[in-house]
């Protein structure tokens, strides 16, 4: 008689196993919001840009436009005063640079860096 060996998982294995995929499902929760207002960000210079007479648009006026559609998408971490605009090749190009603090639980944060500019595609 050949004798078998018991292949599987322990009780602690599917413990461990349980735990890391629940961090990962809270982190994955925790970060759905951030990214879904980075692209909200995205949107919104991407619009104000394109919808802007490059001749005739001020500074003001782009940043006016642009708070206007960061209140109806929701957007807290980029205020109209943090957008870097310019004119280049007679188009208007807005560009910001934010970061993003995220409390995963105790003094442990994770903390993300946006870039976004228009016409580009990161």
């Amino acid at each position: 008689m050949t004798r078998k060996s018991q292949s599987g998982l322990s009780l602690i294995g599917v413990l461990f196993v349980g735990a890391v995929l629940g961090a990962l499902v809270i982190l994955g929760l925790k970060l759905v919001p951030v990214m879904t207002e980075y692209y909200g960000v995205k949107r919104s210079i991407n619009a104000v840009a394109s919808e802007a007479d490059p001749q005739n648009a001020s500074v003001s006026q782009l940043r006016s436009a642009f708070s206007k559609r960061a209140t109806v998408d929701d957007i807290s971490s980029v205020a109209a005063s943090d957008l870097d605009i310019t004119k280049e090749d007679g188009r208007i190009v807005i560009s910001v640079d934010y970061s993003r603090k995220i409390p995963l639980f105790s003094n442990v944060s994770l903390v993300i860096d946006f870039s976004a500019t228009t016409g580009s595609s990161r």
